[in-house]
């Protein structure tokens, strides 16, 4: 996201004067199924394609349109829907296209397992059951990308963006302040502008009386979505992987055919366990060699689970990983792992564990906190709220904080 950002892309090339650099693995993600087979979505679109078989021209009638015109896409997709758009058809045809259930998508459009495969784990970062509508817009963003931006990460872990960030800010003249809890508006030092970088349920905690009873209750009514359940490797070696060319990909999805996502998605969203769960893997360390010691891999994995779970899902991940590649448990000198409680105990933002700021069913996917005209107002207009609880929502693209502090920008400016 961040390479796709139109944000990031104003302070790109600062970032990287105050330390950020980028590798892009060959492959963006690869899925493996069951018997070695293996369906990878590299960087270029006609080497995907031709190792779609039979479903190549398929893949390439949907996803060239999108590839061709990313910006658009880009811009529709992360900025507030309620606006006048730049192209009108392509924003009809965007919408029309991206409202379908992705199982409907992917069982229209492809006919192989693995084309399957690959949409279904693109659309499950949604963290909803596939068959709901709109699904598909998360597919086919995420699949887009990989065509043109690739799915790239920061050297030395994600820990990165935010230090190269809070660099160049200092070097603007501005001051972060941590290890000072702010509890409600009296924490906050005298300002012309507060933007939150909260959900909801904390901004409400936090302005309390000073917001309207209505606007309180709209927060209140805010809902957060399933959790992750998270496992950090040290690993002795590569991750053995059944199929070769998944090596050459920085993202593996371990979630098995279509129907098997798309009933392990079903069943968190209704409060259960999937034995085989959908995971995503992060396997950085075959490509940054500042993740560990010369000798030593690393990793990181996560599956979803119900808000606020309590069942250990360790097990159920490394299922997952000794399926499409036996002998992983073999390999593993140490595992760190990080349950739904754990997460909010670490960021009281990921509240149950929710790491996407919030459920994208029904109209929380458009309307974030809730449905008004600009999604970062609030009833004070000395305060904005900035945080992926707000339009586009979840991601390393800054453009919540980007569209509030514009909007406070312009407030202030008035």
């Amino acid at each position: 996201m961040v390479k796709a950002s139109p944000f990031f892309r104003t302070i790109e090339s600062n970032l990287h004067e105050h330390g950020l650099e980028w590798v892009t693995p060959p492959a963006a993600v690869a899925h493996p199924l069951d018997d070695g087979r293996a369906a990878v979505a590299w960087n270029e679109l006609a080497r995907t394609c031709e190792a779609l078989g039979t479903d190549a021209r398929a893949y390439l009638r949907y996803f060239q349109p999108w590839v061709e015109n990313i910006d658009d896409l880009v811009d529709l997709a992360l900025n507030p829907l309620l606006r006048l758009p730049k192209r009108p058809l392509f924003s009809a045809r965007f919408g029309a296209t991206a409202a379908l259930p992705a199982a409907t998508t992917a069982r229209r459009v492809w006919k192989s397992d693995e084309a399957q495969a690959m949409f279904a784990g693109h659309a499950a970062h949604a963290i909803l059951p596939l068959t709901q509508p709109f699904t598909s817009s998360f597919g086919l963003l995420l699949g887009s990308l990989v065509h043109t931006v690739g799915w790239g990460f920061p050297v030395g872990g994600a820990q990165s963006i935010s230090d190269a960030m809070a660099s160049y800010f200092r070097s603007l003249g501005g001051e972060i302040r941590t290890g000072h809890p702010v509890r409600s508006l009296a924490d906050l030092p005298p300002a012309r502008t507060t933007i939150f970088a909260l959900t909801p349920r904390q901004v409400d905690e936090v302005v309390g009386e000073r917001f309207p009873a209505k606007y309180r209750s709209a927060l209140q009514r805010f809902r957060y979505g399933p959790a992750a359940w998270k496992v950090d490797y040290s690993l002795d070696g590569p991750i053995p992987w059944t199929h070769p060319d998944i090596a050459m990909a920085g993202t593996v999805h371990l979630g098995g055919t279509l129907d098997e996502i798309t009933e392990a998605e079903a069943l968190v969203a209704s409060g259960g366990h999937a034995e085989r769960p959908f995971v995503l893997v992060a396997q950085h360390g075959r490509f940054d060699p500042t993740r560990a010691p010369e000798g030593v891999h690393t990793a990181w994995a996560y599956c979803h689970a119900p808000n606020g779970s309590t069942v250990d899902q360790t097990a159920a991940i490394e299922r997952q990983f000794e399926r499409f590649a036996p002998g992983f448990r073999d390999i593993v000198r140490a595992r760190h792992v990080t349950s739904p409680a754990d997460l909010e105990a670490q960021n009281m933002n990921l509240v149950g564990g929710d790491v996407g700021g919030g459920s994208y069913a029904g109209m929380q996917l458009f309307a974030r906190p809730r449905a008004q005209t600009n999604p970062y107002d609030t009833p004070d207009d000395t305060m904005f709220i900035g945080s992926a609880s707000t339009t586009p929502g979840a991601g390393v693209h800054g453009m919540s904080g980007f569209g509030a502090a514009n909007r406070a920008l312009n407030t202030v400016l008035r």
